[in-house]
């Protein structure tokens, strides 16, 4: 896929999340947003991951940690085939397995996740098991910046260290919002990049927003031999809809009809100047 494709995939898919939100009347929309791009080139470029695939032992596996912004990920996978995207109009209805949190319930879901800080430690686990099994497959896993301060992810960081697990990447989806307000005042977590070199991580910082620079940047994976990886995305809470970019009620906020039809159209006419 071109980069012009990847972005013009990364659009279609916002305007996915928004629709289905919208239907559902729930869900984490700035967050999602945030993360599409990251999800977009990882699917669609990175990964080794496909629903031909899902069931064999040698295939990439991919945990969101941030199992808050499940939206994104249910429509990227409707669009690989994993199921129907029909299916994702009983999002949040009554017995649907299309809950607000990853469920393996849905084709394509490695584990349940939306406790926070529970991604890093599985990832980190399967990334071991990989090496012990002398398997090739890698691990990718997404964390919200809000879930930092949970301290399972300090642990799980030692110890992919302490392994050498270079088959793992950890990405940071760094819109510096949270439920409760910015990150930097409920509970202040940066330096990142020294916090984790500190540990034993290599870490590089991206555009999280930018399909071109995300490409280039997995594509050096593993950035250094030994070392599990960590890509810092610096990103924007409700990217691609100018009245919810960096506006922390966007968190949980879901767009009335109105709110919707000028969201579309904003994301439509930014399909025109790619």
């Amino acid at each position: 896929m071109t980069i012009k494709e990847l972005k013009q995939r990364s659009i279609q898919y916002r305007k996915n999340v928004l629709k289905y939100i919208l239907q559902a009347k729930a869900g984490h929309t700035g967050g999602s947003l945030s993360c599409v791009d990251i999800l977009n080139v990882l699917y669609n470029d990175t990964m080794n991951v496909s629903p031909q695939n899902f069931s064999s032992p040698d295939r990439d596996r991919y945990i969101q940690s941030k199992g808050h912004s499940v939206e994104a990920l249910y429509v990227v996978l409707a669009d690989k085939g994993f199921f129907p995207e029909k299916d994702l109009e009983t999002l949040c209805q009554y017995k649907s397995h299309y809950i607000g949190h990853p469920t393996r319930k849905v084709n394509g879901i490695e584990q349940n996740t939306g406790a926070l800080g529970h991604g890093l430690p599985i990832a980190a686990g399967t990334a071991l098991a990989a090496k012990l099994d002398g398997r090739a497959y890698r691990v990718f896993t997404l964390l919200g910046d809000g879930e930092l301060p949970e301290g399972s992810n300090w642990e799980a960081a030692l110890t992919a260290a302490h392994y050498q697990l270079d088959n793992l990447c950890a990405i940071i989806d760094k819109n510096t919002l949270q439920i409760t307000g910015a990150t930097a005042d409920v509970c202040n977590t940066d330096p990142l990049d020294k916090k984790f070199e500190s540990f034993g991580w290599a870490v590089k910082e991206v555009d999280g927003n930018d399909p071109g620079e995300l490409k280039k940047l997995f594509d050096s994976l593993p950035f250094e031999k030994g070392k599990p990886s960590l890509v810092i995305a610096h990103t924007v809470k409700g990217k691609g809809v100018s009245f919810m970019e960096n506006d922390v009620k966007w968190h949980h906020g879901v767009p009335g009809k109105e709110q919707y039809e000028k969201a579309i159209e904003e994301l439509d006419h930014a399909l025109t100047v790619i």
